[in-house]
């Protein structure tokens, strides 16, 4: 699973090669220690228009259904496992219409050993982006007038597979890593296939995990209100 993840830049310095075309206002700051619930950047094509326009937005981390009674239901809904989304109504529709991708430079994994639990900080080694395939949703607030403009929710998730290789010693859960080669056709609202761009995204997501590094980092990361460089620096 990914409970934990790092935005070292400003997200908008992260997206260049999946070539955004409007980014949305007051985009979260940089942060060392993202947490559910948390507001994040995501990228998306807009379904509204012909063609799709990509943009970067806010979105609340912890995915939203429409039929949700309140966000609530967001907090556990911070990741979805990929082999399970096509059958989950919590997810299901998103994946036909509402996909993402979000954007980070690493995230925090917990390696259970008989000595407890160690966070890893897991990153590319050279420091390019990382991408996350996600599903976003919006949600109405039915507490809000109609013409409140924060009546509107985006919210997204952060979609999971079986960890492969070196990643599987940490945990056994990994993120979906999006390779920017399938960016296109998975952000595409028209894509039909929609099953076999997932399954391709599943099988080309070992190769970047191949290229990632990781090394055991202060267990400070486990207080949310902890929030600094100094959380990735790696310790003994």
């Amino acid at each position: 699973m990914c409970g934990r993840f790092v935005v070292a830049n400003v997200a908008s310095e992260l997206v260049g090669v999946l070539r955004v075309d409007v980014e949305g206002d007051e985009l979260p700051p940089p942060s060392y220690n993202i947490a559910p619930t948390s507001s994040v950047a995501i990228v998306l094509d807009s379904v509204k228009t012909e063609p799709p326009v990509r943009r970067l937005e806010v979105a609340r981390w912890g995915l939203v259904p429409g039929w949700a009674k309140d966000v609530k239901i967001g907090a556990r809904a911070f990741n979805a496992r990929s082999e399970e989304i096509e059958d989950k109504p919590m997810f299901r529709n998103a994946l036909i219409k509402r996909r993402a991708v979000i954007p980070a430079s690493g995230y925090y994994e917990w390696k259970t050993t008989d000595e407890g639990k160690t966070p890893h900080y897991i990153h590319p080694a050279d420091g390019s982006p990382l991408f996350f395939a996600g599903l976003y949703e919006w949600w109405k607030d039915p507490a809000r007038a109609d013409d409140d403009p924060a009546r509107w929710v985006l919210s997204c998730t952060i979609l999971t597979r079986d960890s492969i290789g070196r990643l599987g010693s940490i945990h056994d859960r990994m993120p979906l890593f999006m390779d920017p080669d399938f960016a296109d056709a998975w952000l595409d609202p028209t894509t039909e296939n929609v099953g076999d761009i997932l399954d391709a995204a599943i099988d080309a997501a070992p190769d970047v995990a191949e290229t990632l590094d990781d090394h055991v980092v202060s267990p400070a990361v486990g207080n949310v209100r902890n929030d600094s460089a100094a959380l990735i620096e790696p310790v003994e």
